[in-house]
């Protein structure tokens, strides 16, 4: 939609957290700085899938986030955590 008087263009997109991170410099890059995105917080979504099930969309998720995070990517098991007595 473009901006009533201007040659400015809104457009309304959602985009999931773990897919926008280098999406401004990469917009910014294709569109010579033309462009310049403004993301707001619009909902949560549920994934309906096992992060603990291997091979599972939710699973693939998290391990591209610890990947990018530097840390291990398996996940440290809750046994690690709890209390011995």
């Amino acid at each position: 939609m473009q901006r009533p008087g201007t040659p400015l263009y809104n457009i309304k997109a959602y985009l999931p957290v773990v897919e926008s991170f280098g999406f401004s410099s990469q917009l910014r890059a294709a569109t010579s700085g033309q462009a310049f995105p403004q993301c707001v917080f619009d909902h949560w979504e549920m994934m309906m899938s096992d992060p603990l099930e291997a091979g599972s969309q939710a699973s693939t998720l998290v391990t591209d986030i610890r990947k990018r995070k530097g840390m291990k990517e398996q996940m440290t098991p809750l046994s690690d955590f709890e209390d011995k007595l």
